[in-house]
């Protein structure tokens, strides 16, 4: 049988017992491709051919997969032991286009974004929604007024049929392929993602988001994603993530490239609610040209192990950026998160705040870099990092490096780990609050400042989850 024939795959695996929301699955039995799993050449090219792509891009795919085989997997940060690459199926598509009709979608596919109220966010609050259902993107939709501006708002699929050109100048251009292991497998096998443009002088007022769910047991989601911001244009773009609670892991490798031209502003907002049971291995990297802003606010919540590092190039005089971002750990959960910022030109700026919470044994990192090269005098960075201990079995670190070329600049760092104390509690308890009650409001407010950063809906939902997860956290 063909690679890329429909498979039948088992659809009812042992679930763990958990009080995860979004834990629930659908058979793939209906899916249009499921691929077998393992990876080699083949998977590369059967990928490449499935999606009608230039020859260019299967050559560049190719590249990447031998980059990916000759690079060792990396012992620094979190334990990468148990992935076995050769379980994971690195291609599910559920069906065989995406739709611009929500009434068109799959019905089970439907009724796993619907669960997730991503509808509901669409009509309320978004100027464009995409959603990613394992590999590919299902359904799309744009504000007929910013498609009238020219923004243009695709599938990365979409993207590099209709403007290949563009694609072909900016893919890869800021994470090369041999960057690091998981980057070079996402160029290699990568499917879906958010392409984005908008012209220049366009505000786009109103967030995009684009929703990825892995639905599949044993899967792998490696969606690409390239956003370029032109000439004093702005744009928010959110992202989601879910996925069932299967005993077996998953595996979810992104790349995301950002261009934010000169005096233009992006913000990209990620909410990520994974269940424990999956490893998020992502780079992203923004460049930002003269005046431009670049603002990552960077939730974690999910996974058994995140790493990740929102890095911004401050390439242009007068660059700003800044990395907000929280980071929450239970039991057997570690979050190896931080952002990496590289000066390259006079009189930028950036702020580094990482907020972390640690509880029932889980282990948070911060892990930052901060780069000020010979060109960039008059530059200016803060870094904070405040950590949070919920018990005395859990654990926060902190690794930063610092790299300074110039003595013409100001570089600070200041760092906290703290416990909720007992006379906090006692305070609160005084007052008729129970002790649960209290801890959840200790939380919310050491991470308060961040939620503000997110439109309103998301910085209810964002509450929320913390509630949830908070649940339970008592001794």
């Amino acid at each position: 049988m063909s690679r890329f024939a429909r498979k039948q795959v088992s659809s009812h695996p042992s679930l763990v017992s958990d009080t995860y929301q979004h834990g629930f699955a659908f058979p793939t039995d209906d899916y249009a491709t499921v691929f077998e799993p393992g990876l080699d050449e083949n998977t590369v090219k059967d990928i490449s051919h499935l999606k009608e792509e230039p020859a260019w891009m299967l050559e560049y795919r190719l590249r990447a997969y031998y980059q990916f085989l000759a690079k060792t997997m990396p012992t620094w940060g979190g334990d990468l032991s148990a992935i076995n690459f050769d379980a994971i199926r690195y291609y599910l598509r559920p069906a065989d286009s995406q739709v611009d009709s929500w009434d068109k979608v799959p019905s089970d596919v439907k009724t796993t974004f619907e669960r997730l109220g991503i509808p509901q966010a669409e009509r309320a609050a978004l100027a464009g929604v995409k959603a990613q259902y394992d590999s590919e993107v299902v359904y799309g939709s744009l504000h007929q007024s910013l498609a009238k501006d020219g923004v243009v708002f695709l599938s990365m699929d979409e993207g590099l049929r209709r403007h290949p050109e563009l694609v072909k100048e900016y893919f890869g251009r800021i994470i090369p392929a041999g960057d690091n292991k998981f980057a070079a497998l996402n160029t290699a096998v990568w499917s879906g993602g958010s392409f984005i443009y908008v012209p220049p002088g366009v505000e786009v007022k109103l967030p995009l988001q684009t929703y990825f769910r892995i639905n599949a047991e044993n899967a792998g989601q490696f969606e690409r994603t390239l956003i370029i911001v032109d000439e004093g244009a702005k744009v928010h773009y959110l992202e989601g993530c879910s996925a069932p609670n299967f005993s077996s892991g998953s595996l979810h490798a992104a790349v995301v490239e950002i261009v934010v031209k000169r005096g233009a502003r992006c913000q990209y907002t990620t909410i990520q609610n994974w269940y424990k049971n999956v490893y998020n291995l992502v780079t992203k990297r923004a460049l930002v040209e003269a005046e431009a802003e670049m603002v990552w606010t960077d939730f974690n919540m999910g996974s058994r192990l995140t790493m990740k590092y929102p890095s911004l190039i401050l390439a242009g005089r007068g660059a700003r950026g800044e990395t907000l971002s929280m980071a929450l750990a239970g039991a057997g959960q570690h979050q190896d998160t931080g952002s990496k910022a590289v000066h390259l030109a006079p009189h930028t700026s950036s702020t580094i705040i990482s907020k972390s919470i640690s509880k029932g044994g889980g282990r948070t990192s911060y892990r930052g870099l901060v780069n000020v090269g010979p060109k960039a005098h008059h530059s200016r960075n803060t870094v904070i990092c405040d950590a949070l201990l919920l018990d005395d079995q859990s654990r926060s670190d902190t690794y930063p490096t610092d790299k300074i070329f110039n003595s013409q600049v100001q570089v600070q760092h200041e760092a906290t780990v703290s416990k909720i104390g007992d006379d906090q509690l006692f305070y609160l308890m005084s007052r008729g609050i129970s002790e649960e009650d209290g801890r959840k409001m200790i939380v919310n407010g050491f991470i308060g400042d961040l939620v503000k950063k997110l439109p309103l809906e998301y910085a209810v939902e964002m509450n929320r989850l913390i509630d949830h997860e908070m649940e339970g956290s008592i001794g």
